[in-house]
């Protein structure tokens, strides 16, 4: 082969595992990227002594390679850390998950709870006929804890209701308990931990990014490289500059709906299945304040209509070289979606409405002052997995396929995983190519 002829799109997690799992075979590869910046969504911004990441970023793996790799990329410099995790409802700061935590919330509450999860549960309703996300909490959880909590946070998180969802996402990320856990958790100000991250690690200087710094080292990477154009006959691709390269293979980790167009040729219904591929965007607000003791958690999650974001991570718990000393750090979520919920606003618009509502929940004190404030807009956050959701993937995916482009990471796999699962997927496009080059060249 010669150099150079394997092009990787996309300079995130999943890029880079393409490139290494290629590096550690002996072929090289290119990497373009459009962002002047390296790390796609993992990516880490420093300023003023304030660290941010794209979002909250923790690893919390159990892919022992991947636990290796990471640990590597920072020489073994990274934070162990317990993975405090609660919720906020009406002035109610309740253990996570909720559903093993309801002491002390309002007793009829409380009382409606238990008996719709025991009424639930002697249905012993099929769950592999189950086709939409309201039915699945309906049997998991009862009518009123299903309304209260997860759908509230939902049509949050994923701006769409649970009705007009699928259910091939969930994987651990609700937790199913039994009666006993239900019953225990209502009469207890103490339950045991049962949410599927129970620690996690994070690097202790640069942010989430630094995790990939020697990846970066090792790779071949030209920033500010947009895409506009494929050829797969050719194995040619263009770039906003005019700049024209050729390929042998292509590894593209853009969002299925932002490849499909640039591919030349590209059918009719292959086209309009890539468009109805939806995903949310992202408005995040970053805060620093002058303390550190804002909340004894690394992320919690909001249900309340009323509060503008729907999560909240604070960067200085995962580590305190992300603020200058004795300081403390707060990002907001705020999730659109161009199909459900169009964001409307600048995101710089959402900075005092967030603060204002940092200090409705009592994490802003009157006497605090303000020291850093920024937005970033996340134009591809997560995955709306609508009902429509898994056949629009398959035609969109088979058409790669055929036209030998492979995919990986969260966005071109279209699948709601994690950071190591996106670099395992990058590695697994990588491993595609090496096992054609291996067939040609019997």
């Amino acid at each position: 082969m010669k150099e150079k002829e394997i092009i990787i799109i996309g300079c995130g997690m999943s890029g880079l595992g393409a490139a290494h799992q290629l590096r550690e075979n002996g072929l090289e590869s290119k990497i373009f990227d459009k962002q002047p910046y390296f790390g796609g969504q993992t990516a880490s911004f420093t300023k003023d002594g304030w660290t941010f990441d794209i979002g909250p970023h923790i690893s919390f793996s159990k892919d022992d390679t991947i636990k290796a790799l990471l640990a590597d990329g920072v020489d073994g410099k990274f934070l162990e850390i317990k993975a405090g995790v609660n919720n906020y409802w009406q002035g109610h700061w309740i253990k996570h998950p909720a559903q093993v935590n309801l002491h002390g919330l309002p007793s009829d509450l409380v009382t409606t709870i238990i008996i719709e999860f025991i009424e639930a549960s002697k249905k012993n309703t099929d769950k592999s006929k189950i086709k939409t996300f309201k039915e699945w909490l309906y049997a998991s959880f009862g009518e009123t804890f299903a309304e209260t909590f997860p759908m509230k946070y939902g049509i949050k998180f994923h701006t769409v209701h649970a009705d007009k969802m699928s259910i091939e996402w969930l994987g651990p990320r609700l937790y199913q308990p039994k009666m006993k856990e239900i019953v225990y958790g209502a009469v207890s100000p103490q339950s045991p931990d049962v949410h599927y991250i129970s620690d996690f690690r994070y690097p202790e200087e640069g942010g989430y990014v630094s995790f990939l710094q020697k990846f970066k080292q090792k790779s071949d990477i030209s920033l500010n490289s947009k895409v506009i154009n494929i050829n797969p006959e050719d194995k040619k691709v263009t770039f906003e500059d005019g700049k024209v390269v050729n390929y042998e293979h292509l590894i593209s980790s853009m969002p299925l709906p932002v490849i499909i167009p640039m591919i030349k040729g590209v059918p009719d219904n292959v086209l309009k299945a890539s468009q109805e591929l939806t995903c949310s965007n992202c408005v995040l607000v970053n805060i620093g304040i002058d303390r550190a003791d804002i909340l004894d958690a690394v992320w919690t999650y909001f249900y309340d209509e009323d509060i503008i974001f729907t999560r909240l991570n604070f960067p200085h718990v995962q580590s305190p070289n992300n603020v200058p000393e004795g300081c403390g750090s707060i990002q907001a979520e705020i999730y659109f979606s161009d199909k459900y919920k169009p964001l409307e606003q600048k995101p710089e618009e959402f900075v005092d409405r967030t603060i204002a509502d940092l200090r409705k929940c009592g994490l802003i004190k009157e006497n605090d002052k303000i020291l850093y404030k920024e937005t970033r807009h996340i134009e591809y956050a997560n995955v709306i997995f609508d009902l429509d959701t898994k056949k629009n993937t398959k035609i969109v995916h088979d058409y790669l396929d055929e036209k030998d482009i492979e995919y990986c990471g969260r966005y071109g796999e279209w699948a709601y995983i994690w950071t190591d699962q996106s670099f395992r997927s990058g590695m697994n496009a990588g491993k595609k190519v090496l096992r054609k080059l291996e067939k040609n060249n019997k």
